[in-house]
């Protein structure tokens, strides 16, 4: 079970195991639109935060306005608006985004660099149906099973990558997008440790079938 789950405004297919997710979740958050996934699945958020443009009035007044938290600030988007809440506000110990990916490129660009800014390791995850992504600064050891995919990359050519525990490991690189990210690595053991220097990598586990 998850500490805590945001439904962002992104696409968002619904499967058993993210219905079941949202359900346990003690604190479910919505990202303005994000509120509209939710009530196609009958789970009502704990709150719904953004500057509440996106989200329709049906599933406003299904929400009820008492669980609206407007924030009109135009120099952030919903997404970290709802993760900051989640975080400074709330105070949750870990968080799980949904539909935060997929959708149109430019909104799904902007949530890979705001994971890439927050970078909390395995205290916010992005998962969709493809698998599951993380930021790290620093070093983390991730567990893993051989043979299963893992890709690597950085925003900014300044940051400096090492990573053990795979097939083709890497030593102090520049893993930018721009550059030579680390696409379609795989686990050589139980373990991948990732190592960022000077910024933020960021880390997709691919699921397996």
């Amino acid at each position: 079970m998850a500490d805590a789950v945001l439904v962002a405004n992104g696409e968002l297919r619904w499967t058993p195991e993210l219905t079941a997710l949202a359900a346990a979740a003690p604190v479910l958050l919505a990202a303005d639109g994000g509120a509209d996934h939710l009530v196609r699945v009958g789970i009502p958020p704990t709150a719904v935060v953004g500057d509440l443009d996106s989200i329709s009035a049906a599933t406003r007044a299904w929400v009820g306005e008492d669980r609206l938290v407007h924030l009109p600030d135009q120099d952030r988007t919903d997404l970290e608006k709802a993760m900051v809440h989640a975080f400074d506000e709330l105070a949750v110990p870990g968080l799980t985004v949904l539909g935060a990916l997929g959708g149109r490129p430019d909104h799904e660009l902007g949530n890979l660099g705001l994971l890439a800014r927050m970078a909390r390791g395995l205290e916010l995850l992005y998962l969709s149906g493809d698998g599951v992504m993380l930021a790290v600064e620093g070093v983390l050891e991730l567990p893993a099973e051989p043979g299963e995919t893992w890709s690597f990359w950085t925003f900014d050519p300044a940051v400096r990558v090492t990573l053990r525990g795979v097939e083709w490991p890497v030593e102090g690189a520049d893993l930018s997008a721009a550059a030579r990210p680390s696409i379609s690595n795989r686990a050589s053991g139980d373990r991948v440790v990732v190592e960022s220097v000077g910024g933020a990598v960021v880390v997709f586990r691919k699921r397996r079938p």
